[in-house]
């Protein structure tokens, strides 16, 4: 066992610093286009950048631009490494995923030999290896962009699961459920795609303490689930909104100094989180005891944002929403300046507002006057019925999302669009052009980095293989010398992906809990994604970096076909 075990280490090791190279040798000689300059600034002055904020990034970075010193030509190079070596860790953790999940089905009962050791380490090998060269993981390791900190997070959190789960008969074993609450508490402060691998982690969790029943997966499904929208809209969202109501009462009713109300509140959550932890551990209560210390280690995690208002208070050169007050601070969690998108219930693009609904009075803080004022309520519109629908996926009435929604959906004329039509734009855009077509890239083949929305010359996924690509874009033969010797255009042939269905299929059969929790890491990571976005057309570029984490799965399911 030892053995096992300190090869396992070394090898993963070495996978980490191939990677590392790898990362290191082609990062960004200076800032990437799109966020990765405001990252780069707001790290380097800890200054307020866009809703939602990143503030542990920023600090995290900030220590790395440290190591600069006054050559300013160095911050974003800095900053590039950050993203290497994260990206690098990531690697690892998953190498680690691997082997903990390969060893299960390869040596679990049996005897451990050389044979099933190297077995075990190949698949490590071999999935670690192709998730660092495959197309999305690389474009994001090797820029200053939060996406290759929040795959560390992601990573390793499932890590901790399955190390869990090693020694889940061991005393204190749940010592590990704890720290990945708390990773999940300072993975809010990068990117908030850790907490979609909570059903997940749920799930193995429930594998591995009881004998699994429908009931028992039904009942699991939904406390993840729960777990997931607590942590979502009760943590990050409700606690600064129920805050923001001990404020206003401090502050306007009862005379008291800007952030007296909040304060109050925060020391009156600690008082609680002292007493339910006093109380669980006088009445034996364990698993509402690892409740409420993962609820507290969440919380100390998630304080990172305090950054954010600190920060605002200075009032910096980018101070972007100006979140320096505690409403101002709940309008810059929830994203509002992006506006809402409907998810469960919604209008059509031709729909009409019918009626309105007044919403919640807003507060403002203005310079010299000693309480919040009254800045309006919210008005929601309310839209016709007859051209609303559940589960909208065509709901802009902008003219070019318009012209698009119908060419995807195939809608003439201009009438209400049906709900297979609906459905269709979702699986043909949404689904198709922005998951599956980034998915097969990094599986199948690339056809080159030039962006659509669609068209048969742009950005395609392309195998390599004449016939199969021929029937989708047409003949291959007469394209032009700028097209072919597209620096993206790379052909697999499809076997990375084939090698993942065969692995699919092999894990399945040999352990099915582990492949469903796999298969759900993949779904919440993302369809999952595709589905809460619902993002219109004519995105203003490609979004493969927000669905690298599914690609990461996939690759289990391909390392199991090498065992």
């Amino acid at each position: 066992m030892k053995n096992y075990q300190k090869i396992n280490n070394i090898t993963g090791w070495i996978v980490f610093l191939i990677a590392a190279f790898t990362y290191l040798s082609t990062i960004e000689p200076t800032g990437s286009f799109w966020d990765c300059g405001e990252f780069i600034a707001t790290a380097h002055k800890l200054e307020v950048g866009h809703p939602p904020g990143a503030p542990l990034f920023m600090i995290i970075a900030r220590v790395f631009i440290l190591f600069a010193g006054d050559n300013t030509a160095m911050f974003p190079i800095m900053v590039n490494i950050l993203s290497a070596l994260m990206s690098a860790f990531t690697i690892l953790f998953l190498f680690w995923t691997i082997t903990a999940m390969a060893r299960k089905i390869v040596i679990a009962k049996g005897e451990v030999t050389m044979e099933k050791i190297f077995a075990v380490m190949g698949a490590g090998i071999v999935g670690g290896l192709a998730y660092t060269f495959s197309d999305s993981f690389w474009f994001s390791a090797v820029e200053a962009e939060v996406y290759a900190s929040s795959s560390f997070f992601t990573a390793i959190v499932v890590w901790l699961i399955f190390k869990w789960e090693s020694v889940a008969d061991e005393p204190h074993n749940l010592r590990w459920i704890i720290l990945i609450a708390y990773l999940m508490g300072l993975s809010i402060g990068v990117h908030l795609l850790n907490l979609l691998t909570i059903p997940a982690l749920g799930f193995v969790y429930y594998f591995r303490k009881y004998k699994p029943t429908t009931k028992g997966i039904f009942y699991t499904a939904l406390i993840g689930m729960l777990i997931l929208g607590f942590i979502q809209f009760g943590v990050i969202q409700g606690l600064f909104v129920l805050g923001s109501k001990f404020e206003l009462l401090f502050v306007n009713t009862m005379g008291l100094p800007f952030w007296s109300g909040f304060t109050f509140y925060i020391l009156l959550i600690i008082t609680g989180i002292v007493w339910a932890l006093r109380y669980t551990k006088k009445k034996g209560l364990v698993n509402w005891n690892t409740a409420v210390i993962g609820l507290a280690v969440v919380l100390i995690g998630y304080s990172s944002f305090a950054l954010i208002v600190i920060r605002s208070q200075v009032e910096p050169p980018l101070d972007e929403n100006n979140p320096d007050n505690v409403f101002n601070f709940v309008s810059y969690l929830n994203r509002e300046q992006y506006g809402d998108r409907p998810l469960f219930e919604g209008q059509y693009y031709n729909a009409k507002i019918v009626d309105q609904e007044e919403g919640a009075m807003q507060y403002s803080k203005i310079e010299g006057v000693d309480k919040y004022v009254e800045a309006g309520r919210k008005i929601k519109p309310i839209y016709d019925p007859a051209k609303s629908t559940v589960f909208p996926r065509m709901y802009s009435n902008q003219d070019n999302h318009v012209a698009e929604y119908k060419k995807w959906a195939d809608v003439k004329g201009d009438r209400t669009p049906t709900f297979g039509e609906n459905l269709k734009f979702f699986f043909s855009y949404q689904c198709g052009e922005m998951y599956w077509r980034y998915f097969l890239w990094n599986y199948v083949g690339r056809q080159n980095d030039i962006q659509g929305p669609g068209g048969i010359t742009k950005g395609n996924w392309m195998s390599g293989i004449k016939f199969i690509d021929e029937m989708r874009l047409g003949p291959q033969d007469k394209i032009s010398a700028q097209l072919k010797n597209n620096k993206a255009r790379n052909f697999l042939y499809g076997i990375p992906f084939i090698l993942g269905l065969l692995g699919m299929y092999y894990h399945f059969k040999r352990d099915k809990y582990d492949a469903w929790i796999v298969l759900l890491l993949f779904f919440f990571t993302g369809i999952a994604i595709v589905i809460y976005l619902n993002g219109p057309p004519l995105q203003p570029r490609e979004r493969d970096y927000a669905y690298a984490g599914s690609t990461c799965n996939v690759d289990w399911y391909r390392r199991a076909a090498d065992i």
